[in-house]
């Protein structure tokens, strides 16, 4: 059975030195580890900045979504599917598997794997 965990929300950021900046200095967040994407923990929760890629728009109506970690993401999108569930293709990033669903009301959810 395909066990999904909730991992972080997150954010799309056009500057991330900026970004980092406002979450650190202004609100107060505790920055906890940088490498693709910068890491706060807020109050026991992962919130992550994660810089856009080929100037994509941000849209005017936010961008956040809830990420979840799964260990096999092939058998969890095979899950999904069975459920009748679309699955974006799985991605190779930088630190394992990406593929996004969507809910009902067209909402992304990610799903990573990480290596």
């Amino acid at each position: 059975m395909t066990r999904f965990q909730f991992d972080c929300i997150f954010y799309h950021v056009r500057d991330a030195e900026k970004a980092i900046s406002f979450y650190s200095d202004v609100l107060g967040f505790r920055l906890t580890s940088r490498d693709v994407v910068a890491r706060f923990d807020i109050d026991g929760v992962l919130f992550e900045l994660v810089p856009t890629q080929g100037g994509r728009d941000l849209g005017g109506n936010g961008n956040a979504r809830l990420c979840l970690k799964v260990e096999d993401i092939s058998q969890a999108v095979e899950y999904l599917k069975a459920k009748g569930v679309h699955a974006e293709e799985i991605q190779e990033v930088g630190n394992g598997k990406l593929t996004c669903i969507q809910d009902p009301d067209g909402n992304e959810i990610s799903l990573w794997q990480y290596d």
